[in-house]
């Protein structure tokens, strides 16, 4: 009895873990379903929107005079809204357009060819067909390899090659072959209408908006990733402390420099699938700047490929002293202040459809790099190498080169992670043994070439600043020609722009002087 009493304990706490389990996997569901709404409001819109679609055209199959005149083809009707109903108005057009323009060419293709090979003997027929099916096949295929066919029709003309082969093939051994294909063209047509009614006049979702406001995000993103890149790398938090962070935030992968630029980087696929669709909306057969989006969406990659460099010198494993970064604090601030100000003006600009003014934005920011290049100059002997400091560079590397293992070379340089003025001196980066390779020009020039070693990796860093600044004239550029190609509306000095800070607190400011107009 004692024995199927433990039994009988041990089978209820199992049956207890297991309904435990099942209520939080019941709760995590639920979480992601809400998680994934919340997300985007419109992907639970296009779902319902499925559904009813889905519902219309089964009544195709579930109505007895609807069934009668349409017969058994009318699941072709449930498999088009299946393939053809995507989530923006643009890629439905693009599907249905081009699924009903080639299933439309196939068949009266095969028609044609059909009254052809009617005309000859049973064997002539068959190798006809043969023929036929060959030759379109071929020349099919190698039109795909057109950029221009590959970019815009390719899935049409997939479903041309598949519609003519079967209607051709099959009507060599079934008669009514051809009245299947009227058919089955009628519920393509069926389907491919209840698809573009729902995306057009059901809440259409735009992927030509979605081009628009992605390409805001990314300005907004890359902003954030240079304000807080600068924020770190001058906090008055010693290093350590700095790298403890920037471990933290690899390990969860929340570092917000990370998150700024990490969409513009993976942006070109869905910029190119994107402005493709965009292309096909009615709301911009008139326009071309869909183009203009790509192009400026290169030159948003190449300007985050620097804001990544800038982010790789907070994690670089030789450091410069807070004392010598203080020394360029305020101009390094100024700025990136000045280049995420434009970068906000930018995005602002895009989002409202206004053209851009790029004079007084222009001209702060090379103020602000100018006083950065007097700053740097200031202190010609952190960055200008003597001949005698190039043998010291040259007697540290030969040391690096002797050690077999990199850990006593990292440990040999102490002092670029010690603020400590008192440490500066080669005695204590050497170890005892080698010492006598310098002790001879143990001097000020030593302690200059130290300092110079120490200098590096900020001079690395200030040197990306000034490319950002070079790269972001490019961007300036692409934008204003953006707002020429698509016509957006001239700058007013009555304008009132919102910019949104980094805390997304919108604030209300008058972007620029009333004498001053807009740049076309």
């Amino acid at each position: 009895m004692e024995v199927m009493s433990a039994e009988n304990n041990s089978c209820c706490l199992n049956n207890g873990d297991v309904v435990e389990k099942m209520k939080r996997f019941g709760r995590l569901t639920c979480r992601k379903i809400w998680k994934v709404g919340k997300e985007d409001k419109r992907r639970v819109i296009h779902s319902l929107k499925v559904g009813i679609s889905l519902s219309l055209v089964s009544l195709l199959y579930l109505m007895e005079p609807l069934f009668k005149g349409i017969g058994e083809n009318a699941i072709w009707a449930v498999m088009t809204v299946v393939v053809v109903l995507e989530f923006t108005t643009g890629a439905t057009l693009y599907k249905g357009l081009n699924r009903g323009l080639g299933t439309l060419l196939a068949g009266l293709l095969a028609f044609l060819i059909e009254r052809i090979a009617n005309e000859s003997d049973h064997i002539f027929h068959a190798a006809f067909i043969g023929t036929a099916v060959f030759l379109v096949g071929a020349v099919t295929t190698y039109m795909r390899f057109f950029s221009h066919i590959k970019k815009n029709y390719d899935y049409g003309v997939v479903i041309f090659l598949l519609t003519f082969n079967l209607i051709t093939v099959s009507s060599y051994r079934v008669d009514s072959v051809l009245k299947i294909a009227h058919e089955r063209f009628y519920t393509i047509a069926i389907g491919c209408g209840i698809c573009l009614l729902m995306s057009l006049f059901i809440f259409p979702i735009w992927s030509g908006e979605d081009l628009h406001l992605s390409t805001v995000a990314k300005f907004d993103g890359l902003a954030k990733s240079i304000e807080v890149c600068i924020n770190e790398y001058f906090s008055d938090g010693n290093i350590n402390q700095q790298e403890e962070k920037v471990k933290k935030y690899s390990m969860e992968m929340e570092d917000p420099i990370y998150k700024g630029y990490k969409d513009v980087l993976d942006s070109k696929s869905s910029d190119e699938t994107l402005a493709l669709y965009a292309s096909w909306e009615p709301r911009y057969l008139r326009s071309c700047s869909w183009q203009q989006y790509v192009k400026l969406g290169t030159v948003l990659r190449h300007f985050g490929y620097t804001i990544v460099a800038l982010h790789g010198c907070l994690q670089t494993e030789i450091k410069t002293p807070q004392s010598v970064r203080v020394l360029f604090k305020d101009p390094c601030n100024r700025l990136a202040r000045e280049v995420t100000k434009t970068l906000k003006e930018l995005s602002d600009s895009i989002r409202n459809r206004r053209k851009y003014c790029s004079e007084i934005p222009s001209n702060h920011v090379h103020e602000a790099l100018q006083d950065l290049i007097d700053a740097l100059k200031s202190q010609p002997r952190l960055f200008l190498s003597t001949n005698s400091n190039t043998n010291i560079l040259l007697a540290l590397a030969t040391l690096a080169t002797r050690q077999k293992s990199g850990k006593d070379f990292l440990v040999s340089l102490p002092s670029v992670n010690n603020d400590d003025p008192a440490r500066l001196g080669l005695s204590h980066v050497l170890k005892e043994g080698d010492k006598k390779i310098l002790r001879p020009t143990l001097s000020k020039n030593g302690i200059t070439s130290l300092e110079f070693l120490e200098a590096l990796p900020f001079a690395a860093f200030a040197s990306l600043l000034v490319e950002i600044v070079a790269r972001l004239d490019l961007v300036i550029e692409q934008v204003v020609e953006l707002g020429r190609v698509a016509q957006f509306k001239e700058y007013s000095h009555d304008d009132v722009v919102i910019n949104v800070s980094c805390d997304n607190n919108p604030r209300v400011e008058s972007e620029f002087p009333s004498s001053h107009t807009a740049a076309d």
